[in-house]
């Protein structure tokens, strides 16, 4: 096992307590309306300038933060580095590309396997696998989020757009699993203002050109600057944190919250109407959640 890909047990391996719950809410709540964001965005930016926009807020919501700032060894660069490339630069490209081709629901859906790609990443580096329960859990709360969003999917998704989503949520479960470590030794602020400025750099080219194919906006602009300090900025380091007390496995189950919070969020300011498989879909997530949350050992 390399230094570089390295990861580690959470710091507690107890049941979820009431911190744990609370970070897992803020994670899913916030990333429960990025997907909006995105379609609202994609109204006047390209892609790549969403994504670059989105990364840019995120770090300068982080940077107004003494704690963000103190310093960090040179020796955690390399994995600030590959962290900032493949939890960040790399899927948050990814997704507002694909919802050219796919509808958000479908991306949310396929998005919510990302605690899958992370146990698998996790069994592979720690060389054993979750508990019984944990595999229980993980399997049944990704049933709930297709059951959740498979009535709002629409039919023609375009191969390319679900690979790229396949893509990017296989990339989130390698990078939780390099965040569990370094949250742990250094703390989220310092890590994921890093990591973002990393992302910023190598997202401002592909920005900064997209920026011809663009026009401007108010209300695009809003939606992308919401998506960067709150989506990009405040979730991430929710996220990290939670990954750091519960380990990768376990804490990314907050993803299996995210379609379940669009759902609650269509019917509140959209009145939207919600099916009975949705409402089975909501219920098997909560008892997947559940399942996952339990004791680790």
């Amino acid at each position: 096992m390399t230094r570089l890909a390295a990861t580690s047990h959470g710091t507690s391996r107890e049941a979820f307590g009431p911190t744990e719950w609370a970070l897992l809410a803020a994670a899913a709540g916030i990333w429960g309306s990025s997907f909006l964001f995105i379609a609202i965005g994609l109204d006047a930016f390209s892609p790549f300038l969403i994504t670059f926009l989105r990364v840019l807020f995120g770090a300068l919501a982080l940077t107004v933060l003494r704690s963000a700032r103190s310093s960090v060894p040179r020796e955690a660069w390399p994995r600030i580095i590959v962290l900032g490339l493949v939890w960040m630069a790399v899927p948050l490209a990814m997704f507002p590309i694909a919802q050219q081709w796919i509808d958000s629901a479908l991306a949310g859906m396929l998005n919510g396997a990302m605690p899958l790609f992370s146990a698998l990443v996790a069994s592979v580096l720690l060389r054993s696998a979750p508990r019984r329960i944990q595999i229980l859990g993980l399997v049944v709360g990704f049933a709930g989020v297709v059951l959740i969003a498979a009535p709002s999917i629409s039919g023609g998704s375009s191969p390319l757009g679900i690979g790229l989503v396949l893509f990017a949520t296989a990339c989130y479960g390698l990078a939780v699993n390099l965040a569990v470590p370094l949250q742990q030794q250094y703390g989220a602020l310092p890590i994921l203002l890093r990591a973002q400025l990393v992302a910023v750099a190598a997202l401002a080219p592909f920005g900064l050109a997209a920026a011809t194919d663009s026009t401007f906006a108010w209300g695009p602009l809003a939606a992308v600057v919401a998506l960067g300090v709150f989506g990009t900025g405040w979730a991430f380091v929710a996220m990290a944190t939670l990954v750091g007390r519960a380990g990768a496995t376990r804490g990314s189950v907050a993803v299996y919250f995210v379609p379940l919070v669009a759902i609650v969020m269509g019917v509140v300011f959209r009145d939207e109407m919600v099916g009975w498989v949705a409402l089975v879909g909501i219920a098997t997530v909560l008892i997947g959640a559940y399942l996952t949350s339990r004791r680790e050992i």
